[in-house]
Protein backbone atom coordinates (compact mmCIF):
# COMPACT_ATOMS: atom_id res chain seq x y z
CA UNK A 1 0.00 0.00 0.00
CA UNK A 2 1.53 3.35 -0.68
CA UNK A 3 2.14 5.85 2.26
CA UNK A 4 -0.39 8.34 2.45
CA UNK A 5 0.76 11.73 2.02
CA UNK A 6 0.27 14.42 5.44
CA UNK A 7 -3.04 16.08 5.29
CA UNK A 8 -3.04 19.77 4.96
CA UNK A 9 -6.35 21.52 5.18
CA UNK A 10 -7.42 25.56 5.25
CA UNK A 11 -6.64 27.05 8.38
CA UNK A 12 -10.16 28.38 8.70
CA UNK A 13 -11.36 25.26 8.29
CA UNK A 14 -9.04 23.49 11.07
CA UNK A 15 -9.97 26.42 13.29
CA UNK A 16 -13.83 25.14 12.79
CA UNK A 17 -13.23 21.55 13.26
CA UNK A 18 -11.89 21.50 16.25
CA UNK A 19 -15.34 22.84 17.48
CA UNK A 20 -15.64 19.11 19.56
CA UNK A 21 -19.01 18.33 17.16
CA UNK A 22 -18.68 14.21 16.56
CA UNK A 23 -19.80 12.63 13.98
CA UNK A 24 -21.95 9.82 13.97
CA UNK A 25 -21.21 7.94 10.71
CA UNK A 26 -17.45 8.53 11.00
CA UNK A 27 -16.38 4.80 10.78
CA UNK A 28 -18.55 4.34 7.97
CA UNK A 29 -16.28 6.92 6.49
CA UNK A 30 -13.07 6.04 7.77
CA UNK A 31 -13.89 2.34 6.09
CA UNK A 32 -14.72 4.26 2.48
CA UNK A 33 -11.75 6.55 2.39
CA UNK A 34 -9.60 3.04 3.11
CA UNK A 35 -11.32 1.03 0.08
CA UNK A 36 -11.23 4.24 -1.66
CA UNK A 37 -7.13 4.43 -1.04
CA UNK A 38 -6.65 0.94 -2.13
CA UNK A 39 -8.85 1.51 -5.81
CA UNK A 40 -5.95 3.92 -6.53
CA UNK A 41 -8.74 6.73 -7.32
CA UNK A 42 -8.69 8.23 -3.54
CA UNK A 43 -7.62 12.27 -4.50
CA UNK A 44 -4.55 13.47 -2.45
CA UNK A 45 -6.39 16.15 -0.65
CA UNK A 46 -8.20 15.24 2.88
CA UNK A 47 -12.22 14.51 2.45
CA UNK A 48 -14.12 16.76 4.63
CA UNK A 49 -16.43 15.27 7.61
CA UNK A 50 -19.59 16.02 7.52
CA UNK A 51 -19.41 19.09 9.59
CA UNK A 52 -16.80 20.69 7.67
CA UNK A 53 -19.03 20.01 4.21
CA UNK A 54 -22.22 21.58 5.84
CA UNK A 55 -19.66 24.75 6.69
CA UNK A 56 -17.93 24.73 3.27
CA UNK A 57 -21.74 24.75 1.72
CA UNK A 58 -22.79 27.50 3.64
CA UNK A 59 -19.88 29.42 3.13
CA UNK A 60 -20.53 29.34 -0.63
CA UNK A 61 -23.56 30.63 -0.23
CA UNK A 62 -22.06 33.76 1.69
CA UNK A 63 -19.13 34.44 -0.97
CA UNK A 64 -18.30 37.78 0.84
CA UNK A 65 -18.00 36.58 3.79
CA UNK A 66 -15.47 33.69 2.61
CA UNK A 67 -13.44 36.65 1.06
CA UNK A 68 -13.24 38.19 3.63
CA UNK A 69 -12.09 35.44 5.87
CA UNK A 70 -9.15 34.74 3.33
CA UNK A 71 -7.84 38.19 3.20
CA UNK A 72 -8.05 37.82 7.50
CA UNK A 73 -4.64 38.07 9.03
CA UNK A 74 -5.30 37.94 12.53
CA UNK A 75 -4.74 33.58 13.41
CA UNK A 76 -7.34 31.88 15.15
CA UNK A 77 -6.73 31.39 18.75
CA UNK A 78 -5.41 28.17 20.24
CA UNK A 79 -7.57 26.54 23.06
CA UNK A 80 -5.37 27.54 25.86
CA UNK A 81 -6.79 31.39 24.80
CA UNK A 82 -3.64 32.93 23.10
CA UNK A 83 -2.84 33.39 19.47
CA UNK A 84 -0.70 30.98 17.59
CA UNK A 85 2.55 31.53 16.50
CA UNK A 86 1.84 29.49 13.12
CA UNK A 87 -0.27 27.14 11.82
CA UNK A 88 1.66 24.37 13.15
CA UNK A 89 0.19 25.02 16.55
CA UNK A 90 -3.51 24.60 14.83
CA UNK A 91 -5.64 21.16 15.49
CA UNK A 92 -5.66 19.75 11.88
CA UNK A 93 -5.73 15.95 12.98
CA UNK A 94 -8.96 13.83 11.42
CA UNK A 95 -10.01 10.32 11.26
CA UNK A 96 -8.53 10.29 8.19
CA UNK A 97 -4.96 11.11 9.11
CA UNK A 98 -2.07 8.61 8.93
CA UNK A 99 -0.16 6.56 11.79
CA UNK A 100 3.20 8.22 10.63
CA UNK A 101 2.22 11.87 12.62
CA UNK A 102 6.00 12.76 12.99
CA UNK A 103 6.43 13.14 9.33
CA UNK A 104 2.94 14.91 8.85
CA UNK A 105 4.00 17.33 11.57
CA UNK A 106 7.35 18.20 9.70
CA UNK A 107 5.98 18.37 6.33
CA UNK A 108 2.71 20.72 8.09
CA UNK A 109 5.57 22.86 9.50
CA UNK A 110 6.94 23.58 5.98
CA UNK A 111 3.99 24.16 4.66
CA UNK A 112 3.00 26.27 7.42
CA UNK A 113 6.17 28.46 7.09
CA UNK A 114 5.98 29.08 3.43
CA UNK A 115 2.06 30.28 3.99
CA UNK A 116 3.10 32.67 6.20
CA UNK A 117 6.44 34.02 4.89
CA UNK A 118 4.61 37.13 3.15
CA UNK A 119 3.29 37.99 6.44
CA UNK A 120 4.43 41.17 8.76
CA UNK A 121 5.71 40.69 12.03
CA UNK A 122 3.02 41.71 14.48
CA UNK A 123 4.21 43.92 16.96
CA UNK A 124 3.47 42.63 20.81
CA UNK A 125 1.07 45.06 22.57
CA UNK A 126 3.28 45.98 25.62
CA UNK A 127 6.06 47.04 23.25
CA UNK A 128 3.17 49.47 21.70
CA UNK A 129 2.36 50.60 24.84
CA UNK A 130 5.68 51.36 26.32
CA UNK A 131 6.61 53.70 23.18
CA UNK A 132 3.24 55.42 22.68
CA UNK A 133 3.48 56.91 26.02
CA UNK A 134 5.50 59.65 27.17
CA UNK A 135 6.59 61.82 29.74
CA UNK A 136 4.68 65.44 30.67
CA UNK A 137 7.66 66.86 32.00
CA UNK A 138 8.51 69.20 28.86
CA UNK A 139 11.90 68.42 27.05
CA UNK A 140 11.88 64.99 28.74
CA UNK A 141 12.93 61.80 26.04
CA UNK A 142 11.48 59.38 29.15
CA UNK A 143 14.57 57.68 29.17
CA UNK A 144 16.17 56.65 32.69
CA UNK A 145 14.34 56.66 35.79
CA UNK A 146 14.84 58.00 39.18
CA UNK A 147 15.19 55.14 41.01
CA UNK A 148 18.07 53.99 38.42
CA UNK A 149 16.55 50.13 38.05
CA UNK A 150 14.40 51.13 35.12
CA UNK A 151 15.18 51.85 31.34
CA UNK A 152 12.13 54.35 30.97
CA UNK A 153 9.99 56.08 32.84
CA UNK A 154 6.18 57.56 32.11
CA UNK A 155 5.15 59.37 35.16
CA UNK A 156 7.17 62.57 36.82
CA UNK A 157 7.31 60.99 39.78
CA UNK A 158 9.91 58.83 37.96
CA UNK A 159 11.28 61.42 35.55
CA UNK A 160 15.18 62.47 36.27
CA UNK A 161 15.11 65.34 34.40
CA UNK A 162 12.02 67.13 36.26
CA UNK A 163 14.37 66.38 39.78
CA UNK A 164 16.98 68.15 38.31
CA UNK A 165 19.16 65.08 37.52
CA UNK A 166 20.42 62.88 34.80
CA UNK A 167 19.90 59.23 34.07
CA UNK A 168 23.45 58.34 34.63
CA UNK A 169 23.44 60.49 38.19
CA UNK A 170 20.38 58.14 39.39
CA UNK A 171 21.75 54.91 38.34
CA UNK A 172 25.08 55.80 40.40
CA UNK A 173 22.71 56.99 43.54
CA UNK A 174 21.21 53.95 43.27
CA UNK A 175 24.21 51.97 43.05
CA UNK A 176 25.40 53.67 46.58
CA UNK A 177 22.21 53.01 47.85
CA UNK A 178 22.16 49.73 47.59
CA UNK A 179 25.52 49.22 48.89
CA UNK A 180 24.41 51.33 52.35
CA UNK A 181 21.56 49.09 52.37
CA UNK A 182 23.97 46.20 52.47
CA UNK A 183 26.23 47.29 55.00
CA UNK A 184 23.26 48.46 57.38
CA UNK A 185 21.75 44.73 56.77
CA UNK A 186 24.98 43.23 57.70
CA UNK A 187 25.19 45.72 60.78
CA UNK A 188 21.54 44.76 62.01
CA UNK A 189 22.54 41.07 61.74
CA UNK A 190 25.53 40.87 63.73
CA UNK A 191 24.26 43.01 66.39
CA UNK A 192 20.85 40.94 66.59
CA UNK A 193 22.96 37.76 66.97
CA UNK A 194 24.53 39.83 70.30
CA UNK A 195 21.87 41.61 71.79
CA UNK A 196 20.49 41.38 75.03
CA UNK A 197 16.99 42.10 76.17
CA UNK A 198 17.18 45.61 76.28
CA UNK A 199 21.07 46.91 75.11
CA UNK A 200 21.79 50.10 75.53
CA UNK A 201 23.12 51.73 72.18
CA UNK A 202 26.67 50.60 71.72
CA UNK A 203 30.17 52.97 71.02
CA UNK A 204 29.80 52.93 67.22
CA UNK A 205 25.73 53.77 67.37
CA UNK A 206 26.52 56.24 69.92
CA UNK A 207 29.82 57.65 67.48
CA UNK A 208 27.23 57.59 64.42
CA UNK A 209 24.79 59.97 66.38
CA UNK A 210 27.32 62.31 67.17
CA UNK A 211 28.41 62.26 63.63
CA UNK A 212 25.24 62.59 62.25
CA UNK A 213 24.41 65.35 65.05
CA UNK A 214 27.66 67.43 63.60
CA UNK A 215 26.68 66.86 59.82
CA UNK A 216 23.42 68.52 60.29
CA UNK A 217 24.47 71.56 62.46
CA UNK A 218 24.46 73.78 59.47
CA UNK A 219 21.43 73.12 58.38
CA UNK A 220 19.53 76.04 59.48
CA UNK A 221 22.09 78.73 58.49
CA UNK A 222 20.15 79.98 55.21
CA UNK A 223 20.47 81.12 51.59
CA UNK A 224 23.35 82.93 50.65
CA UNK A 225 22.52 85.73 47.87
CA UNK A 226 24.00 84.23 44.79
CA UNK A 227 22.18 81.26 45.77
CA UNK A 228 19.16 82.75 46.47
CA UNK A 229 19.68 84.27 42.79
CA UNK A 230 20.40 80.79 41.26
CA UNK A 231 17.52 79.37 43.07
CA UNK A 232 14.79 82.05 41.49
CA UNK A 233 16.72 82.32 38.02
CA UNK A 234 15.80 78.43 38.17
CA UNK A 235 11.70 79.12 39.57
CA UNK A 236 11.39 81.86 36.55
CA UNK A 237 12.93 79.75 33.81
CA UNK A 238 11.15 76.62 34.37
CA UNK A 239 7.98 77.83 36.74
CA UNK A 240 6.38 74.51 37.75
CA UNK A 241 7.31 72.01 35.13
CA UNK A 242 10.95 71.25 37.29
CA UNK A 243 11.47 70.67 40.75
CA UNK A 244 12.92 73.77 42.85
CA UNK A 245 16.58 73.10 43.74
CA UNK A 246 16.99 71.73 46.63
CA UNK A 247 20.92 72.52 47.23
CA UNK A 248 22.35 74.34 50.03
CA UNK A 249 18.63 74.41 51.90
CA UNK A 250 19.60 72.17 54.46
CA UNK A 251 22.46 69.76 55.17
CA UNK A 252 24.15 67.33 52.92
CA UNK A 253 22.70 64.37 55.50
CA UNK A 254 18.90 65.23 55.26
CA UNK A 255 18.78 65.96 51.28
CA UNK A 256 20.30 63.01 50.92
CA UNK A 257 17.44 61.42 52.86
CA UNK A 258 14.80 63.40 51.34
CA UNK A 259 16.75 61.99 48.04
CA UNK A 260 16.05 58.31 49.12
CA UNK A 261 13.08 58.80 50.19
CA UNK A 262 11.79 60.09 46.75
CA UNK A 263 13.32 57.20 45.20
CA UNK A 264 11.68 54.28 47.42
CA UNK A 265 8.26 56.27 46.10
CA UNK A 266 8.90 56.37 42.86
CA UNK A 267 9.40 52.42 43.23
CA UNK A 268 6.46 51.69 44.87
CA UNK A 269 4.39 53.78 42.52
CA UNK A 270 6.27 52.26 39.31
CA UNK A 271 5.01 48.59 40.87
CA UNK A 272 1.42 49.95 41.06
CA UNK A 273 1.56 50.65 38.31
CA UNK A 274 3.13 47.68 36.25
CA UNK A 275 0.31 45.68 38.09
CA UNK A 276 -2.10 47.75 37.53
CA UNK A 277 -3.87 49.34 40.31
CA UNK A 278 -2.72 52.88 39.13
CA UNK A 279 -2.51 54.54 35.75
CA UNK A 280 -0.58 58.01 35.95
CA UNK A 281 -2.30 60.57 34.04
CA UNK A 282 -5.31 58.71 32.97
CA UNK A 283 -7.35 57.45 36.05
CA UNK A 284 -5.60 58.75 39.20
CA UNK A 285 -6.89 62.11 41.02
CA UNK A 286 -3.91 64.96 41.21
CA UNK A 287 -5.80 67.53 42.67
CA UNK A 288 -8.48 68.29 44.54
CA UNK A 289 -10.26 72.01 44.81
CA UNK A 290 -11.71 71.66 48.60
CA UNK A 291 -13.04 74.90 49.78
CA UNK A 292 -10.43 77.47 49.56
CA UNK A 293 -7.56 75.30 49.64
CA UNK A 294 -6.29 73.48 46.27
CA UNK A 295 -4.81 70.03 47.58
CA UNK A 296 -2.41 67.58 45.83
CA UNK A 297 -3.46 64.19 46.21
CA UNK A 298 -1.72 61.34 47.90
CA UNK A 299 -2.61 57.49 47.04
CA UNK A 300 -5.30 56.28 45.00
CA UNK A 301 -8.93 56.55 45.48
CA UNK A 302 -11.86 54.44 43.59
CA UNK A 303 -14.04 57.07 43.25
CA UNK A 304 -16.39 56.38 39.95
CA UNK A 305 -14.02 56.15 37.05
CA UNK A 306 -16.15 59.20 35.18
CA UNK A 307 -14.93 61.44 38.11
CA UNK A 308 -11.24 59.40 38.47
CA UNK A 309 -10.12 60.30 35.01
CA UNK A 310 -10.27 64.01 34.97
CA UNK A 311 -7.35 64.14 37.03
CA UNK A 312 -9.29 67.14 39.26
CA UNK A 313 -12.67 67.05 41.22
CA UNK A 314 -14.30 69.57 43.26
CA UNK A 315 -15.68 68.79 46.27
CA UNK A 316 -18.35 70.44 48.55
CA UNK A 317 -16.21 70.97 52.15
CA UNK A 318 -19.78 70.86 54.00
CA UNK A 319 -21.47 67.56 52.59
CA UNK A 320 -18.37 66.33 50.70
CA UNK A 321 -20.45 65.50 47.50
CA UNK A 322 -17.84 65.45 44.35
CA UNK A 323 -18.20 67.29 41.11
CA UNK A 324 -16.73 67.42 37.60
CA UNK A 325 -16.02 71.17 37.04
CA UNK A 326 -15.64 74.32 39.29
CA UNK A 327 -19.34 76.00 37.49
CA UNK A 328 -21.25 72.35 38.56
CA UNK A 329 -19.39 73.30 42.27
CA UNK A 330 -20.63 77.30 42.41
CA UNK A 331 -23.93 76.18 41.86
CA UNK A 332 -23.96 73.48 44.20
CA UNK A 333 -22.40 76.12 46.60
CA UNK A 334 -25.25 78.23 45.86
CA UNK A 335 -28.15 75.70 47.07
CA UNK A 336 -26.42 73.45 49.30
CA UNK A 337 -27.55 74.51 52.97
CA UNK A 338 -24.78 72.38 54.90
CA UNK A 339 -22.97 74.33 57.15
CA UNK A 340 -21.58 71.46 59.25
CA UNK A 341 -21.33 67.43 58.89
CA UNK A 342 -24.95 65.88 60.22
CA UNK A 343 -24.95 64.14 63.47
CA UNK A 344 -24.92 65.25 67.03
CA UNK A 345 -21.99 67.64 68.27
CA UNK A 346 -20.56 65.86 71.01
CA UNK A 347 -17.63 68.36 71.56
CA UNK A 348 -17.29 72.22 71.38
CA UNK A 349 -14.75 74.68 73.21
CA UNK A 350 -14.05 77.89 71.56
CA UNK A 351 -14.03 77.42 67.32
CA UNK A 352 -13.29 73.94 67.61
CA UNK A 353 -16.14 71.10 67.51
CA UNK A 354 -16.69 67.64 67.08
CA UNK A 355 -19.69 66.05 65.54
CA UNK A 356 -20.80 61.73 66.08
CA UNK A 357 -21.95 60.88 62.82
CA UNK A 358 -23.47 57.47 62.57
CA UNK A 359 -22.70 55.28 59.21
CA UNK A 360 -26.03 53.82 59.51
CA UNK A 361 -28.14 56.83 59.69
CA UNK A 362 -25.99 59.26 57.24
CA UNK A 363 -24.68 56.35 54.99
CA UNK A 364 -23.95 58.88 51.91
CA UNK A 365 -21.95 61.27 53.83
CA UNK A 366 -19.56 58.70 55.31
CA UNK A 367 -18.92 56.83 52.69
CA UNK A 368 -17.66 60.23 50.66
CA UNK A 369 -15.65 61.15 53.71
CA UNK A 370 -13.82 57.44 53.05
CA UNK A 371 -13.71 58.00 49.80
CA UNK A 372 -11.42 61.55 50.71
CA UNK A 373 -9.77 60.07 53.09
CA UNK A 374 -7.98 57.59 50.75
CA UNK A 375 -6.66 60.12 48.74
CA UNK A 376 -4.20 60.83 51.62
CA UNK A 377 -4.03 57.37 53.30
CA UNK A 378 -2.29 54.30 51.89
CA UNK A 379 -3.29 51.28 54.08
CA UNK A 380 -7.08 52.39 53.99
CA UNK A 381 -9.80 49.55 52.68
CA UNK A 382 -12.90 50.75 53.87
CA UNK A 383 -14.96 52.53 51.58
CA UNK A 384 -19.04 51.82 51.13
CA UNK A 385 -18.89 49.44 54.32
CA UNK A 386 -19.66 51.94 56.53
CA UNK A 387 -22.98 51.20 58.89
CA UNK A 388 -20.81 49.08 61.51
CA UNK A 389 -18.70 52.39 62.26
CA UNK A 390 -19.05 55.85 64.08
CA UNK A 391 -17.81 59.20 62.82
CA UNK A 392 -16.10 61.53 64.97
CA UNK A 393 -15.38 64.36 62.55
CA UNK A 394 -13.87 67.51 64.01
CA UNK A 395 -14.18 71.15 62.54
CA UNK A 396 -13.16 74.59 62.75
CA UNK A 397 -15.98 77.16 62.55
CA UNK A 398 -15.98 80.32 61.04
CA UNK A 399 -18.51 83.23 59.83
CA UNK A 400 -18.85 80.92 56.77
CA UNK A 401 -19.76 77.27 58.51
CA UNK A 402 -17.76 74.39 59.94
CA UNK A 403 -14.48 73.82 58.01
CA UNK A 404 -13.60 69.98 58.17
CA UNK A 405 -10.16 69.65 59.94
CA UNK A 406 -9.95 65.72 60.39
CA UNK A 407 -11.83 62.67 61.49
CA UNK A 408 -11.42 59.17 62.93
CA UNK A 409 -13.80 55.72 62.71
CA UNK A 410 -14.15 53.64 65.40
CA UNK A 411 -16.59 50.46 65.50
CA UNK A 412 -19.59 50.30 67.29
CA UNK A 413 -18.65 46.81 68.72
CA UNK A 414 -15.25 45.76 68.66
CA UNK A 415 -14.14 42.85 70.46
CA UNK A 416 -10.34 43.57 70.56
CA UNK A 417 -11.14 47.31 71.96
CA UNK A 418 -10.02 49.26 69.04
CA UNK A 419 -11.06 53.01 70.12
CA UNK A 420 -10.14 54.18 66.60
CA UNK A 421 -10.64 52.09 63.33
CA UNK A 422 -8.97 55.21 60.59
CA UNK A 423 -7.82 58.51 61.81
CA UNK A 424 -6.82 61.37 59.33
CA UNK A 425 -5.84 64.54 59.33
CA UNK A 426 -6.43 66.89 56.45
CA UNK A 427 -3.05 68.44 54.44
CA UNK A 428 -4.14 72.03 55.50
CA UNK A 429 -4.37 71.01 59.23
CA UNK A 430 -1.43 68.83 59.80
CA UNK A 431 1.41 70.04 61.94
CA UNK A 432 -0.47 72.10 63.82
CA UNK A 433 -1.39 69.97 67.17
CA UNK A 434 -4.48 68.53 65.51
CA UNK A 435 -3.54 65.32 64.74
CA UNK A 436 -2.92 64.85 68.68
CA UNK A 437 -6.15 66.41 69.49
CA UNK A 438 -7.89 63.69 67.77
CA UNK A 439 -5.97 60.94 69.16
CA UNK A 440 -6.34 62.34 73.17
CA UNK A 441 -10.40 63.02 72.08
CA UNK A 442 -10.24 58.95 71.02
CA UNK A 443 -8.94 58.19 74.56
CA UNK A 444 -11.23 60.67 76.52
CA UNK A 445 -14.03 58.76 74.87
CA UNK A 446 -12.39 55.14 76.09
CA UNK A 447 -12.21 56.88 79.79
CA UNK A 448 -15.95 57.77 79.58
CA UNK A 449 -16.73 54.22 78.55
CA UNK A 450 -13.92 52.35 81.45
CA UNK A 451 -12.19 50.88 79.08
CA UNK A 452 -8.76 50.63 77.16
CA UNK A 453 -8.14 51.13 74.11
CA UNK A 454 -5.44 50.60 70.99
CA UNK A 455 -5.55 51.99 67.46
CA UNK A 456 -6.42 49.50 65.35
CA UNK A 457 -3.02 48.28 62.92
CA UNK A 458 -1.88 48.45 60.72
CA UNK A 459 -0.91 52.04 60.96
CA UNK A 460 -0.33 54.53 58.64
CA UNK A 461 3.24 56.09 59.05
CA UNK A 462 1.71 59.29 59.48
CA UNK A 463 -0.25 57.56 62.20
CA UNK A 464 2.46 55.37 64.02
CA UNK A 465 4.67 58.72 63.97
CA UNK A 466 1.72 60.95 65.66
CA UNK A 467 0.91 57.87 68.43
CA UNK A 468 4.30 57.19 69.50
CA UNK A 469 4.32 60.93 70.02
CA UNK A 470 1.23 61.29 71.80
CA UNK A 471 2.27 58.20 73.99
CA UNK A 472 5.72 59.48 75.34
CA UNK A 473 4.32 62.75 75.90
CA UNK A 474 1.65 60.85 78.23
CA UNK A 475 3.91 58.84 79.96
CA UNK A 476 6.56 61.74 80.73
CA UNK A 477 2.95 63.75 82.30
CA UNK A 478 2.31 60.81 83.96
CA UNK A 479 6.37 60.35 85.53
CA UNK A 480 6.43 63.74 86.55
CA UNK A 481 3.23 63.92 88.25
CA UNK A 482 4.19 60.72 89.94
CA UNK A 483 5.06 61.44 93.81
CA UNK A 484 5.24 57.45 94.66
CA UNK A 485 8.40 55.07 94.27
CA UNK A 486 6.29 52.25 92.92
CA UNK A 487 5.00 52.34 89.78
CA UNK A 488 2.84 50.12 88.36
CA UNK A 489 2.00 49.69 84.06
CA UNK A 490 -1.57 48.06 84.97
CA UNK A 491 -2.16 51.56 87.11
CA UNK A 492 -0.58 53.63 84.17
CA UNK A 493 -2.84 51.62 82.11
CA UNK A 494 -6.45 52.64 83.74
CA UNK A 495 -5.25 56.25 84.34
CA UNK A 496 -4.38 57.01 80.84
CA UNK A 497 -7.00 54.56 78.87
CA UNK A 498 -3.48 53.51 76.52
CA UNK A 499 -3.41 49.38 76.50
CA UNK A 500 -0.32 48.22 78.50
CA UNK A 501 1.24 46.37 75.32
CA UNK A 502 1.48 49.89 74.01
CA UNK A 503 2.58 51.71 77.25
CA UNK A 504 5.70 48.72 77.31
CA UNK A 505 6.66 49.76 73.74
CA UNK A 506 6.94 53.28 74.47
CA UNK A 507 8.76 52.31 77.62
CA UNK A 508 11.46 50.80 75.79
CA UNK A 509 11.97 53.17 72.78
CA UNK A 510 12.47 55.61 75.79
CA UNK A 511 15.36 53.35 77.37
CA UNK A 512 13.05 53.52 80.79
CA UNK A 513 12.32 49.70 80.82
CA UNK A 514 15.23 47.50 82.49
CA UNK A 515 15.23 43.85 82.97
CA UNK A 516 17.09 43.19 86.09
CA UNK A 517 17.05 40.53 88.56
CA UNK A 518 14.07 38.78 87.24
CA UNK A 519 12.10 41.87 86.88
CA UNK A 520 10.94 44.62 84.94
CA UNK A 521 11.80 47.76 85.99
CA UNK A 522 10.70 51.50 85.25
CA UNK A 523 13.46 54.13 85.40
CA UNK A 524 12.26 57.34 85.22
CA UNK A 525 14.84 59.89 83.19
CA UNK A 526 15.18 62.99 84.64
CA UNK A 527 16.80 64.30 81.45
CA UNK A 528 13.58 63.48 79.27
CA UNK A 529 11.43 64.48 82.09
CA UNK A 530 13.11 68.16 82.03
CA UNK A 531 13.10 68.30 78.39
CA UNK A 532 9.47 67.72 78.31
CA UNK A 533 8.23 70.03 80.37
CA UNK A 534 10.75 72.89 78.67
CA UNK A 535 8.52 71.93 75.65
CA UNK A 536 5.56 72.21 77.79
CA UNK A 537 6.52 76.17 78.50
CA UNK A 538 7.73 77.15 75.52
CA UNK A 539 4.28 76.09 74.11
CA UNK A 540 2.68 78.25 76.70
CA UNK A 541 -1.44 77.56 76.85
CA UNK A 542 -1.65 76.58 73.43
CA UNK A 543 -5.82 76.10 72.34
CA UNK A 544 -4.31 72.53 71.13
CA UNK A 545 -6.27 70.25 73.67
CA UNK A 546 -8.70 68.39 74.74
CA UNK A 547 -10.99 69.88 77.78
CA UNK A 548 -12.91 67.28 79.33
CA UNK A 549 -15.31 69.65 80.69
CA UNK A 550 -16.10 70.38 77.47
CA UNK A 551 -17.62 66.62 76.22
CA UNK A 552 -21.49 66.26 76.47
CA UNK A 553 -21.47 62.21 75.79
CA UNK A 554 -22.68 59.33 76.40
CA UNK A 555 -21.71 55.76 75.71
CA UNK A 556 -23.82 54.77 72.61
CA UNK A 557 -25.86 51.67 73.64
CA UNK A 558 -27.27 48.88 71.66
CA UNK A 559 -25.55 50.28 68.24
Amino acid sequence: MPRRRPVRTNRHMAGSGSDGTEDSDSSAEREQTNSSESDGNMPKRQRLTRASTRLSQSSQDTPDLKRAADHDESPPLTPTGNAPSSESELDISSPNASHDESQAKDQTNRDSDKDLSHRPKRRRCHETYNFNMKCPTPGCNSLGHLTGKHERHFAVSGCPLYHNLSADECKVKAISREKQEEEVKGQEESNSRHATRHQTPTSKQSRYKEQVAELRKGRNSGLQKEQKEKHMEHRQTHGNTREPLLENITSDYDLELFRKAQARASEDLEKLRIQGQITEGSNMIKTILFGRYELDTWYHSPYPEEYARLGRLYVCEFCLKYMKSQTILRRHMAKCVWKHPPGDEVYRKGAISVFEVDGKKNKIYCQNLCLLAKLFLDHKTLYYDVEPFLFYVMTEADNTGCHLVGYFSKEKNSFLNYNVSCILTMPQYMRQGFGKMLIDFSYLLSKVEEKVGSPERPLSDLGLISYRSYWKEVLLRYMYNFQGKEISIKEISQETAVNPVDIVSTLQSLQMLKYWKGKHLVLKRQDLIDEWKAKEIKRGNSNKTIDPSSLKWTPPKGT
